[in-house]
């Protein structure tokens, strides 16, 4: 559900991408008015993260996602009716809203439901359904549009996310006790694992002192860096790859969209190699030493990446480089949980609101970079401080944590 759930979140999410073109065209709207329409989603995905985990922590996970689901489907809906800039600009910003509390949400109810030996792995499929989602959605978009138009994609995407929300609804339970079919063995296993892990008042007790304590400054810091070099792949690569080697639109889309499917392996083998590690008795080593090697792979693909001469090269590095950063996703989301329990929605909503700022701060500071003296090279001198002042992070983390395997 989960998997299936991240999956057209972010269909729904990149769609507007694919369709950009007829909508511009069908409503008049110019490149620099359309930078809004873009613009206004980060503002509300942004501002609305932390209430909307905090909400998700207090109605549960049933409800909430339910009706913040069945809420941004209604908006996706809506956006195939709009007549203008204003009431796209408009439903944009309160998608955006909407779509702020279902990472957040999905992650408490994995929480609740996975012990902390498993916890990793279903948070890594999780992740891996918003790859999926990336490297498909457009394509599933575009085909849709020739087919139907741009506000039949729309009616489409929202019809799916309506019917995920009545299903998780239906099917889900907050608590597993709850749930009919659950054996009491599994329940057992379930509890005793929570029992294992740290009292509260050693993680922090309140969120606010969660988020502002060393070990959520350093947890919030990473995933910024993380977010700020893994965004070039989600939004400049394929118009740099265009004008950098001279690329056609369409060969430049397969290459741009090539180091994506290396993220959907890496959030996958990070969350296997984070329960791996942990069941072998290595605690709080197991969500710092993947994270570590993440960054060192990322940091260094960069460097190389920035040294190519051929769009080959460049993806192929690049691809490294995205590799060893979903590689880190896993264990931060896991750390979530570690530091958060009963407040990991909260907790990871904050997460993810500075890795939302770190994507805006690529979308600004690429273009800028490219006009800069030394170029790219200037861009990715940036990323790779940013990602070795985040392997620090990591160890001070690996050596502070709390984490009882």
């Amino acid at each position: 559900m989960v998997f299936v759930l991240a999956f057209i979140t972010i269909a729904a999410r990149v769609c507007i991408s694919s369709a950009k073109l007829p909508m511009a065209a069908d409503l008049r709207i110019t490149d620099v008015e359309f930078g809004w329409v873009f613009g206004v989603f980060a503002i509300g995905y942004c501002v609305a993260m932390v209430p909307a985990g905090w909400m998700g922590d207090r109605a549960g996970p049933r409800v909430f996602l339910a009706v913040i689901v069945g809420c941004w489907a209604l908006l996706t809906a809506g956006t195939g009716l709009v007549s203008g800039l204003a009431s796209l600009i408009v439903l944009r910003l309160l998608f955006g809203m909407a779509e702020a509390g279902v990472y957040p949400t999905a992650t408490r109810a994995l929480y609740d439901w996975m012990a902390s030996a498993e916890r990793a792995s279903a948070l890594g499929l999780l992740m891996a359904g918003s790859r999926v989602g990336a490297a498909l959605g457009l394509a599933l978009a575009t085909y849709i549009i020739l087919w139907c138009g741009w506000r039949a994609c729309f009616w489409f995407l929202g019809a799916a996310a309506m019917a995920w929300a009545a299903g998780w609804y239906i099917w889900y339970r907050d608590v597993p006790a709850g749930k009919g079919g659950v054996s009491p063995g599994e329940l057992e296993y379930i509890q005793a694992s929570k029992a294992k892990e740290p009292e509260p008042s050693k993680t922090g007790g309140s969120w606010p002192a969660i988020v502002f304590s060393a070990s959520g400054g350093l947890l919030l810091f990473q995933y910024f860096a993380n977010n700020f070099s893994l965004f070039l792949v989600y939004s400049w690569m394929q118009p740099y790859l265009q004008q950098r080697f001279q690329m056609q639109s369409a060969s430049a889309g397969i290459y741009a969209g090539l180091p994506i499917y290396c993220g959907l392996v890496a959030t996958l083998a990070g969350g296997l190699t984070v329960d791996r590690l942990f069941r072998s008795g290595l605690g709080k080593w197991s969500r710092a030493i993947p994270a570590i090697g993440g960054f060192v792979l990322a940091s260094s693909g960069q460097v190389l990446a920035s040294l190519a001469r051929s769009p080959n090269w460049f993806v192929l590095w690049f691809g490294v480089v995205v590799f060893g950063l979903d590689f880190t996703v896993s264990p931060s989301w896991t750390l979530c949980s570690d530091l958060g329990r009963e407040r990991t929605g909260t907790v990871s909503g904050a997460m993810n609101m500075l890795g939302a700022l770190g994507s805006f701060a690529c979308s600004l500071a690429f273009p800028y970079a490219l006009r800069s003296r030394n170029g790219v090279t200037t861009f990715f001198s940036i990323a790779v401080t940013l990602d070795i002042i985040a392997i620090f992070c990591w160890v001070w983390l690996g050596r502070e944590l709390v984490v009882q395997p």
